[in-house]
C-alpha cells in the first residue's frame, strides 16, 4: 500500500471556500492515505508485536485490522482542569466491559500519561490527536473498502455474544463519545454526517441539551422549572438579557468544560468586559461568538445538586444524587460533595428522581447523563444537562459498589438495563464525601478563591458512618487536615464579609465549645464578641498596619484554621496576603461558610469519637457491589 500515487502537489488558493471534507477528498483523490505503524516496546531487544499505533505518510502499514465486531472509544485527549483522569476512567471501564462481551475494542486518544493508553487496555490503540480528520482515517482503516454509514446499527436480541455482523456494511458496532468529557463529544455531530455510527445518546440530543433555545422547549413540554436565562453573540445582546434576568448572573461559553470562562456577573460594566474576553473562548468573528454565550440567573444561597443516571430509552436508573457541601456558585467539580444527601429532604429529592426520568427518556439517552440541580426556596430547577459522562462517576461508582461506566457501555451495546441487571438504584451504607484536590502549593501566586471555573485537578473520597467524620477523612486525603483540639492548643482564624458574620458566629460558637481560640479581625472580631465568645483581636494585613497582625499570628503558629470570605477591595487585600501564607505553610483554608460548617461537624464527630477505618472491600462485602 501507498501513501501517495501521484507526484503532482496539491496547490490551494490562499482564500478557499472548500469545506475541510472537501480537501479530504481531493486527498484521497490523490492517494495522499495516512499508514499506521507501531511503536516498538521493547526497544529492538527482540520483536514487539503490540498493537500501539500512530499515524505517518509512509509507503506501508503495519495496522492489520480483523473482521471482528469492533467499538471504536474516543478518550479525552489532553488532561487539563476541568477534563482530566476521571473520564479516562469510563473508556478504560467501557474497553474491559466490551471485551467481556466479546467485542473487539479500539481506543483513540493522544496522552501517555493515561491507562487507557495502555498497550492492554483496548485490543488496538490509536494514539492520534481527537480530530474529525483523524478520527475519521481511523474509522476507514478499520473498515476498509467496505466504507461506513449504509444504514446504522442493527438492533439484536441477545447481547450476551455479539452477531458476526452488527453493522450492515462493516464489523464496525459503533463509535463511542459520550466517554472522554467535551472533546469527543464535540466530534459527535461530524462523524454522524460522515456516516459513522454513534453508539449510546445521539449527536441530536447531545446538541438540544447545549442549544438554550430547544432545551427551553423541552423544559417547558416537561413542566420543568429553570432559572430565567437567555443566550446573547454580542456585549449589547448579553446587557439586554441580564437587565430583563436581573443581576447578578451566571455567564459562560457554550460547549465548554470545566466552567471554563465561566463567572458570576455583578454588573453592566462586569457584564461588557467579559463578553469582550468570551470571544477568545468561544471563537469570536467580527465582533460575534460562533457559539452563543449563555446567561442565566444567579441563584444565591441555593443548594446545588449533582445527579448520575443510566437510561437504556425505555427506563432510567439513578445511580447516585450528591449534593454539593459549597454554596451555589463554586463549580461542581471544586464543590465537595456528600453521597448520600445530608440537608435535603425526601419531597425534593423524589423531585429529582421524577425530573431526571423525565429528561432522559425525553432526550432518548443510552448510556448515562448527569443532570444538576439547584433547590431555594422549596423550588428545584435544573442547571444543565450532560448526555454523557461526568466527571463524578467514578466516585459514585466507588461508593455504590456498581460500575456505571461498564454498564452503561453494555447498555450502548445494545443491552437492556435489565440484562445488565441494574433495575433498582444503588443501596449506601454511610457516608461517602468527594473532595477536590486543588493546585495552589503548584501555583502560589494564584489567590485560593474559588468560583465558577473549575481549578481542581484531581479528588479524594472519604468514608465513614457519619458525615462528620466522612469529612475529615475526606479533608486528610486533600492534604489539608483539619486539627484536633484535644491534641494542640488549635486557633482559628475567622475574617468574614459583613453578609457572612451571622453564619459565622454559629460556627465561632462552635469551634470555642469544642476548645479552639478564636482569632479575628476587627469587624468581624466585634460581631463574634457581641454572641458572647471570647476573641483574640488581630490587624488586617494591609499597608501600614503596625500591631499583630494576622500574618504575625500565622507565622507564630497560633492558627490552624482559616475562614476567609472576603468582599471588597480592602478585604480581598488583606485576604490574598492570609490565602497566599496559607498556602506556604500548609494551614487548612476554607473560604466558604458552608465547608466552614462541614468542617465544625467534622472536629466535633472526631472528638466525639475517634476515626475508624474501613475499607471499600468491607464496605462491598457488608452492601454488595465490587465498584
Amino acid at each position: 500500500e501507498t501513501s501517495s500515487t501521484s507526484s503532482t502537489p496539491l496547490l490551494f488558493p490562499s482564500s478557499t471556500q472548500l469545506s475541510e471534507l472537501d480537501v479530504r477528498a481531493l486527498r484521497k483523490e490523490h492517494g495522499i492515505l495516512p499508514t499506521y505503524h507501531q511503536v516498538d516496546t521493547c526497544a529492538a531487544e527482540f520483536e514487539a508485536y503490540t498493537p500501539y499505533l500512530y499515524s505517518s505518510y509512509e509507503m506501508e502499514s503495519e495496522a492489520a485490522p480483523t473482521d471482528r465486531p469492533k467499538v471504536i472509544i474516543l478518550g479525552g485527549g489532553p488532561n487539563r482542569i476541568g477534563q482530566g483522569i476521571e473520564f479516562d476512567y469510563c473508556c478504560c471501564h467501557a474497553s474491559f466491559a466490551l471485551q467481556e462481551m466479546g467485542y473487539e475494542t479500539i481506543m483513540v486518544n493522544c496522552n501517555p500519561e493515561t491507562v487507557s493508553t495502555d498497550y492492554d487496555t483496548s485490543d488496538r490503540l490509536y494514539f492520534e490527536p481527537l480530530t474529525f480528520e483523524d478520527v475519521l482515517n481511523i474509522v476507514e482503516r478499520e473498515v476498509g473498502s467496505r466504507g461506513v454509514g449504509s444504514g446504522g446499527v442493527e438492533e439484536t436480541s441477545s447481547t450476551s455474544s455479539p452477531p458476526p455482523l452488527l453493522h450492515s456494511s462493516t464489523p464496525l458496532l459503533g463509535v463511542i463519545v459520550q466517554y472522554g468529557g467535551q472533546t469527543p463529544l464535540n466530534l459527535a455531530d461530524s462523524l454522524q454526517k460522515a456516516g459513522v455510527p454513534i453508539l449510546g445518546t445521539l449527536p441530536d440530543a447531545i446538541e438540544m441539551a447545549e442549544d438554550r433555545d430547544r432545551f427551553e422547549e423541552l423544559l417547558i413540554r416537561l413542566d420543568i422549572p429553570a432559572p430565567a436565562h437567555g443566550t446573547a453573540r454580542t456585549a449589547d445582546q448579553a446587557v439586554a438579557v441580564a437587565q430583563e434576568v436581573g443581576y447578578p448572573v451566571v455567564v459562560r461559553p457554550s460547549y465548554v468544560l470545566g466552567g471554563r470562562a465561566m463567572a458570576i456577573v455583578d454588573d453592566e460594566v462586569a457584564l461588557r468586559r467579559y463578553m469582550a474576553e468570551a470571544v477568545n473562548v468561544a471563537a469570536s468573528t467580527d465582533g460575534q461568538t460562533n457559539r452563543p454565550i449563555l446567561i442565566d440567573q444567579f441563584l444565591e444561597d441555593a443548594f446545588e445538586v449533582d445527579v448520575d443516571a443510566i437510561c437504556d430509552k425505555e427506563k432510567l436508573i439513578i445511580g447516585g444524587i450528591m449534593q454539593h457541601i459549597e454554596e451555589a456558585g463554586i463549580h461542581s467539580g471544586d464543590s465537595a460533595c456528600v453521597l448520600p444527601p445530608y440537608k435535603i429532604s425526601y419531597y425534593h429529592l423524589n423531585i429529582m428522581r421524577e425530573y431526571t426520568e423525565k429528561l432522559g427518556l425525553a432526550l432518548g439517552v443510552r448510556g448515562l447523563m448527569n443532570v444538576q440541580y439547584a433547590i431555594k426556596d422549596d423550588v428545584v430547577y435544573v442547571l444543565e444537562v450532560n448526555p454523557r459522562a461526568s466527571r463524578t462517576v467514578p466516585f459514585v461508582s466507588k461508593a455504590t459498589g456498581v460500575p456505571l461506566a461498564k454498564l452503561a457501555a453494555r447498555v450502548m451495546a445494545g443491552s437492556s438495563l435489565a440484562e445488565v441487571g441494574l433495575t433498582e438504584a444503588p443501596k449506601l451504607d454511610g457516608f461517602f464525601v468527594k473532595e477536590a484536590v486543588l493546585p495552589w502549593k503548584k501555583f502560589t501566586g494564584i489567590d485560593t478563591i474559588l468560583g465558577p471555573e473549575m481549578r481542581s485537578t484531581g479528588e479524594v473520597m472519604g468514608h465513614a458512618s457519619t458525615f462528620g467524620h466522612a469529612f475529615v477523612k475526606s479533608q486528610m486525603g486533600a492534604g489539608s487536615p483539619l486539627p484536633d483540639p484535644t491534641k494542640t492548643e488549635a486557633g482559628v482564624l475567622i475574617t468574614v464579609n459583613d453578609y457572612d458574620k451571622g453564619s459565622a458566629l454559629k460556627i465561632a460558637r462552635d469551634l470555642h465549645r469544642m476548645g479552639m481560640t478564636i482569632y479575628a479581625t476587627s469587624g468581624t472580631g466585634a460581631f463574634i464578641e457581641g454572641g458572647g465568645i471570647p476573641v483574640q483581636l488581630l490587624e488586617k494585613a494591609t499597608a501600614g498596619a503596625s500591631g499583630y497582625t494576622t500574618l504575625d499570628a500565622m507565622r507564630d503558629g497560633k492558627i490552624h484554621l482559616i475562614i476567609n470570605t472576603p468582599l471588597g477591595p480592602d478585604s480581598r487585600e488583606d485576604g490574598a496576603k492570609i490565602r497566599r501564607l496559607a498556602t506556604r505553610m500548609e494551614i487548612p483554608l476554607i473560604t466558604t461558610l458552608s465547608a466552614a460548617q462541614a468542617a465544625a461537624n467534622g472536629i466535633r464527630a472526631v472528638q466525639q469519637k475517634g476515626l475508624k477505618v474501613r475499607s471499600l472491600q468491607e464496605h462491598y462485602q457488608h452492601n454488595g457491589g465490587n465498584g
